[in-house]
């Protein structure tokens, strides 16, 4: 990173485009090893999902240990279980409870065979932008945020929910049916969403409640300690899975390909698809940084965090129709390119603006 102020608009870009590159990679891995075909490695979503966690966890686990971005200035001290700790350690282990729920079932939702991968992309979306607005004004009501959400934020908004819209509304004109046709999707749907709103709440609850004149970028400490809390809590849900299905001799569609991810592995590219998910655990800095971005709201940083992975997803697509044996990006997806160019100009106004109060 730069030595630019931690609230500055070049910091801010400079975490959209590390953003923006290293989910193109990502969207483009996913496509690659999901893929079906002579040359593909034919890998089944829930053997993938254990894959490139794997891989983005390690990763992500192993630089905060080792820079030891955990090390939190803290505003006071508290105790909790009998340990004093600083206060805000609860609620930052919370978040990464969230977080260990919101990794696993983003890939579910791309797993159920008769839902469009799309559209279960566009309904996540829609939802975390929904939910960035409403944390603002839950927290604008509470005196915790003293600012107001321009509105130029409120405009885009609008707009990327249409650009979401568009696509879930068209579908993909493979018969798919709707994301809630069926109960498991509507409740590994809820968990998503839930998981998420607490964590963005909590997010912006730690950054509006900051020292004025914190110079030290305590996003890293609340990074750290989110991912230690996220990767203990997955690791421990893995083996109690891995134990309760393999002694109950529980089988069924994504059940069996996670157990053989364990016991039966694709040597041939579990390697390929692990490091593939390092790139996915860089994306989760980036995410969180600009999720987190100092002076703004919530409203903000959760459209800049989704519109800029909306404009990677279709770039990926688009490489991927390039460079490999996949469909170009439909008429539709183009349209909903155009209302995201439209959002993202209303968001530069409204970031001027903000700029100019943070300067005053």
């Amino acid at each position: 990173m730069s030595n630019s102020s931690h609230s500055s608009t070049a910091k801010l870009i400079q975490l959209c485009i590390g953003y923006f590159v290293f989910y193109v990679i990502t969207g483009v891995a996913v496509k690659f090893f999901l893929s079906q075909g002579a040359g593909y490695p034919n890998l089944d979503g829930m053997e993938y999902l254990v894959y490139n966690t794997a891989g983005g966890t390690l990763l992500a686990t192993s630089v905060v240990l080792i820079l030891k971005w955990y090390r939190l200035d803290s505003l006071k001290s508290t105790r909790f279980l009998g340990i004093t700790m600083p206060v805000e350690i609860p609620y930052i282990i919370a978040s990464g409870v969230c977080t260990a729920v919101v990794i696993p079932t983003t890939t579910l939702m791309y797993s159920f065979r008769n839902i469009s991968v799309m559209v279960a992309m566009v309904v996540m979306r829609g939802a975390v932008i929904v939910i960035g607005r409403i944390v603002d004004e839950i927290q604008i009501h509470q005196g915790i945020l003293k600012k107001k959400v321009y509105a130029e934020e409120n405009i885009a908004m609008v707009f990327a929910l249409v650009a979401v819209g568009v696509k879930l509304f068209v579908g993909d004109g493979n018969g798919k049916q709707s994301p809630f046709s069926s109960l498991p999707v509507v409740i590994i749907f809820s968990a998503y969403v839930v998981a998420y709103a607490i964590r963005i709440y909590i997010m912006n609850y730690y950054k509006n409640t900051r020292r004025k004149d914190d110079k030290k970028d305590n996003n890293k400490a609340f990074f750290a300690i989110e991912q230690i809390s996220s990767t203990t809590v997955l690791v421990l849900v893995t083996i109690t899975t891995v134990l309760v299905l393999k002694y109950a001799g529980i089988t069924g569609e994504r059940s069996t390909p996670f157990m053989n991810a364990f016991f039966n592995t694709n040597f041939d590219w579990m390697p390929l698809a692990f490091l593939a998910g390092m790139g996915f655990g860089i994306v989760a800095f980036f995410s969180v940084f600009i999720f987190m971005f100092k002076g703004r709201t919530a409203t903000f940083a959760g459209l800049v965090n989704r519109l800029t992975s909306l404009i990677a997803g279709t770039v990926s697509t688009l490489l991927f129709a390039l460079f490999f044996t996949g469909s170009f990006p439909h008429l539709i997806d183009w349209v909903s390119l155009i209302f995201i160019v439209i959002a993202v100009g209303f968001m530069a106004k409204a970031e001027k603006k903000r700029r100019v109060e943070l300067e005053a």
